[in-house]
């Protein structure tokens, strides 16, 4: 009793002791401004507890004893931590944080901070790589950068995405130039999105320190380096996954399909063929059998770390996908190694080296085509069986000549392409004295892509135009190399309130290729395993006329000059001299002259005084940039096209005269404005950046229609580029950000960019004063167009205005081919009484009026979560998926067919005679709007003392969701999917949807 006694008597001093020497402390927090800050978090260090500043700026904590550190922390303004004796009353100026705007940015050659760009310049960080996961790095990009639009070519693995930036110039090549680490890269599926630690994109003129090719923006990728002084760290990141479509067509089963067929040979007088369509049940649907759910995984490594003079990064990675549609048929896998490597080799001389091998395989599946897999799926009549009753792939008769079994198809394709590259960049700086600067940089890629596709002795149904009478296998190798050599001086100096930095530089690039292709026919096996070209009877030489090697080069000189004045007037010019092999001697180099200025309007003295607004700048750019995007040498004709000449009654193959040369083409250029302007607000936690820009091209290198009796339609020959045509590109972007911690438990982000775009064609120098382009069911004229005062690429057919309900109505209106009551009625555009092809018209655009993207973020406590949406609106889709034969299969949007007067005005009837109801027009145009939410992705991260005495720094969970949901009224398989083509995009032949995937994946650093 006595001990317990003293240990209560102990245990309350003790107590009592402690709670007299605890006190509060309360105080005011102020900006420089002396503007009182909200929500200010005031914490004791290295404890949970602590408080946040009202509206008046003051807090109170509570329970503080002497020698207890008061942290205080607020977004956009720098920590400050004060240790505290005894006093009651703290109160607290905190310095905005600067580091924001002083961020580091790649530019053309250089770096600059966010205060100094003058540019339209976008940054993509690591941060949101993680996050979304992508297979391709463009994925990354779309809905995360304004005026930047990412349109897929196929959801299949391995397949590219087509990259605009702000708009569609040119009718040629508009991708734009894609630099890693100062390397020319033109296929982005070499890249593993893990290895990258930024992306910036230049948008306006000031990308014209690239010169040619940067017409159409410039990326620059740089990928993760070590840092000097820094330990060794191992980081790895993997994840699985499974694909599944986001869609399959309401296709007809196989008693819907009777119905309509039986009314369609009724309808032309001709006996139905299923009298006994109703015990034909649900039939097959060939979509379920085609579409397959898919798995994918990615595992990435990276080491890195560094020492007083030199830093270092690795990272090794593979990846493998299989498709959703064909499965294993239809796959990718990429193995990629970088490395990077940057030494001091003594004070003033630098040397930096950095290397990427990639090694992929792909397996492909005819798609986004007449004839492909998903097109023969929704064709394919569902009475037939898979395989019928000897257990053989059923063919598909009765089905026109494209339709076959798409099962058979699939069991039947065998194409496979693989891919080694290595790329390096090997640079030496020497700091001639401190502000003067010399650098050397050699950049090369090599490239060797083997494809081997076979073709198997197969007979799909009578008269298919896919029958292999001759099993046959082609093997092609192909070798591309490329080089860049740069050198450069830069002189940075200041000198009182001036600053100036002037680039001097050269740059000299060679791209060569040598191709071969060799078919072989009659092989003894109709086996894949043994399919080689020796093995073959007969062998063919698919370069025997020439066109195997390829050699383009350029020659630039250019300068720059980046001036301030007190860090508040901003202004940077640039010359650049290109020569390039694409022009003949009188138009082989051209200059093109860009600047752009900015001025700190925040630095002011008058605008101090506004709490509210942190930063504000205004800024402006205009140039001209060069592009030459045209095969090499095609100033003159060359003797490289197919010609067949007999010799004793031998035809022996040779050369003959090629594509038409035109010495008088000269450079495509771009004239760029931008003015634009960048605020932060309320502590910086507001950030909203502005640009309106228009881009004029003119001078476009355009192949025109000419006559055939110039010989351009023999084999290997074409009609001459001409600078021919002019694009304008007119928009406004508009970014917004809002970033807020909360306290140390829970901080969010919000952001959200919107790019409003118009496209119009200025002109076009052709005979007949358009360009047509694209594909519309079989025969039909070209439906889209390169037209003056129209959008580039826009269609051109005839416009429908309901449809005949009655023979009066026929006979009252202009003549139309075979027209009968629940016919379309096409609209008499010129009026001369008959519906032709001089009544075609403009119905609908393929480029999209405003593409948003809209991300929001959090954290709480150990739980993060993001997800990312991106929407596309005022563009059309063409739906050209439907075959249109008499016993091919359809959407179920025919059972709302016209079956008598008054019964619809907006889907014709069915019938297997002629009508004009499948000629090109608006009933097969539909708007492509969509919103889809890209990416869903929660994750974990496990408490630093449960993994203390593991080695390990930090350990992640998360689960996420790619393509989580598409809102849409298109009807086809995916509004998202194009084949990037200028003019004849938008075009829907059944495009290969892009696959909703559901992924587990970890992260963890040692």
């Amino acid at each position: 009793m006595r001990k317990f006694t003293c240990l209560l008597i102990v245990f309350l001093s003790g107590f009592f002791g402690a709670y007299a020497q605890s006190f509060s402390v309360s105080g005011t927090i102020i900006d420089e401004n002396k503007m009182p800050l909200l929500g200010v978090n005031v914490i004791v260090k290295n404890e949970s507890r602590g408080t946040t500043t009202d509206f008046d700026g003051n807090y109170t904590v509570q329970n503080i004893s002497s020698g207890d550190v008061l942290q205080f922390s607020y977004l956009g303004f720098q920590t400050q931590e004060i240790t505290v004796s005894d006093q009651q009353t703290i109160n607290v100026t905190l310095q905005t944080d600067s580091e924001a705007l002083n961020e580091v940015v790649v530019i053309g050659y250089g770096t600059q901070s966010r205060k100094e760009i003058t540019g339209a310049v976008s940054v993509v960080g690591s941060e949101t790589i993680e996050d979304l996961n992508p297979a391709r790095v463009e994925q990354a990009l779309q809905g995360r950068v304004a005026g930047v639009n990412i349109t897929s070519t196929s959801g299949s693995p391995g397949s590219a995405s087509t990259i605009n930036i702000r708009g569609i110039s040119t009718n040629g090549d508009n991708r734009p130039l894609i630099l890693v680490d100062g390397n020319v890269i033109e296929d982005l599926s070499v890249i593993n999105p893990n290895d990258i630690e930024s992306i910036n994109v230049l948008k306006d003129a000031t990308a014209g320190i690239y010169g040619v090719r940067a017409a159409n923006g410039v990326i620059l990728i740089t990928t993760k380096t070590g840092s000097y002084n820094a330990d060794l760290q191992v980081e790895f990141d993997a994840y699985t996954g499974v694909q599944q479509t986001t869609r399959r067509l309401p296709a007809l089963n196989a008693t819907e399909y009777a119905v309509i067929v039986n009314e369609a040979y009724a309808a032309d007088g001709q006996n139905p063929p299923y009298p006994n369509y109703r015990n034909l049940g649900e039939g097959t649907d060939y979509q379920d059998e085609v579409f397959t759910t898919a798995p994918m995984s990615d595992m990435n490594l990276n080491i890195s770390g560094g020492g007083d003079r030199s830093k270092y990064s690795f990272g090794a990675s593979y990846f493998n996908q299989d498709g959703i549609v064909g499965g294993s048929k239809s796959n990718y896998d990429r193995f990629t190694g970088r490395v990077n490597y940057n030494l001091e080799i003594i004070d003033n001389l630098k040397i930096n080296l950095s290397g990427i091998y990639t090694n992929s395989n792909r397996k492909t599946l005819a798609e986004n085509a007449l004839g492909s897999v998903l097109f023969n799926a929704v064709n394919m009549n569902p009475n037939i069986p898979v395989r019928d009753a000897d257990g053989n792939f059923s063919l598909a008769e009765g089905l026109g000549n494209e339709v076959i079994n798409p099962l058979a198809q699939i069991n039947d394709a065998f194409n496979d392409t693989r891919v080694d590259k290595i790329s390096g960049v090997g640079g030496l700086e020497y700091t001639i004295w401190d502000k003067l600067t010399a650098k050397t940089q050699f950049q090369f890629n090599y490239s060797e892509v083997d494809g081997r596709y076979f073709s198997p002795e197969v007979f799909y149904g009578s008269g298919k135009v896919f029958n292999v009478d001759r099993n046959n296998v082609t093997e092609n190798f192909e070798i591309y190399r490329d080089y860049t050599w740069d050198n450069f001086l830069t002189y940075n100096d200041s000198f009182g309130d001036h600053n100036l930095k002037w680039l001097l530089g050269m740059l000299v690039f060679k791209t060569t290729g040598d191709l071969a292709s060799l078919t072989g026919f009659e092989l003894p096996s109709n086996e894949y395993g043994s399919a080689r070209v020796s093995n073959a009877a007969e062998v063919v030489d698919n370069y025997q006329n020439g066109g195997d090697t390829f050699d383009t080069r350029l020659l630039s000189y250019f300068t720059r000059v980046q001036y301030d004045y007190q860090g508040k007037y901003l202004f940077s010019g640039l010359i650049r001299r290109d020569g390039s092999t694409a022009f003949g001697p009188e138009n082989k180099f051209g200059w093109f002259p860009s600047a752009s200025v900015g001025w700190v309007i925040s630095d002011e003295d008058f605008i101090n005084d506004n709490g509210a607004l942190n930063f504000l700048k205004l800024r402006g750019s205009y140039g001209i940039i060069g592009n030459d995007r045209i095969p090499a040498f095609r100033y003159a004709s060359l003797l490289n096209g197919e010609g067949a000449y007999v010799f004793d009654d031998e035809i022996i193959f040779g050369k003959a005269s090629g594509a038409l040369g035109n010495p008088e083409i000269k450079w495509e250029k771009q004239k760029t404005l931008d003015i634009g302007l960048d605020a932060r607000f309320f502590n910086s936690s507001v950030d909203v950046t502005i640009d309106y820009f228009k881009k004029k091209t003119e001078d476009l290198l355009v192949i025109p229609q000419v006559s055939g009796i110039l010989g351009v339609a023999a084999p290997g020959s074409s009609a001459p580029f001409v600078n021919g045509g002019g694009v304008e590109n007119e928009g406004l972007e508009f970014s917004i950000g809002y970033n807020q911690v909360v306290n140390d438990n829970f901080k969010f982000n919000v952001n959200y960019n919107l790019t409003a775009l118009r496209n119009e064609v200025l002109y076009v120098n052709s005979e007949s004063g358009f360009i047509p382009g694209g594909v519309f069911g079989i025969g039909q004229e070209p439906p889209s167009r390169m037209e003056p005062g129209k959008p580039i690429g826009y269609f051109y057919g005839l416009e429908t205005n309901g449809i005949f309900q009655t023979q009066a109505e026929v006979d009252a209106a202009a003549t139309q081919a075979n027209a009968a009551p629940g016919d379309i009625r096409f609209v008499d555009q010129n009026g001369d009484g008959v519906i032709d092809s001089d009544d075609r018209t403009d119905i609908g655009d393929p480029i999209p009026d405003l593409t948003m993207g809209a991300n929001i973020g959090f954290t709480f406590k150990n739980w993060d979560f993001n997800a990312y949406a991106f929407a596309s609106l005022g563009n059309e889709i063409v739906r050209n998926f439907e075959r249109n034969q008499p016993n091919t299969n359809r959407t179920n949007a025919f059972l709302g067919r016209w079956t008598g007067p008054g019964t619809t005005d907006s889907f014709p009837r069915v019938t297997v005679g002629a009508t004009s109801n499948n000629q090109f027009s608006d009933f097969f145009v539909e708007d492509g709007s969509y919103l889809r939410l890209q990416n869903v992705q929660i994750g974990y991260t496990l408490d630093s003392d449960l993994i203390a005495n593991t080695g390990v720094e930090k350990f992640r969970v998360y689960a996420s969701v790619n393509n989580a949901f598409t809102l849409t009224e298109y009807s086809g398989y995916d509004p998202s999917a194009s084949n990037g083509a200028p003019i004849g995009g938008g075009i829907d032949q059944g495009f290969y949807p892009v696959p909703r995937i559901y992924m587990l994946g970890i992260n963890m650093k040692f």
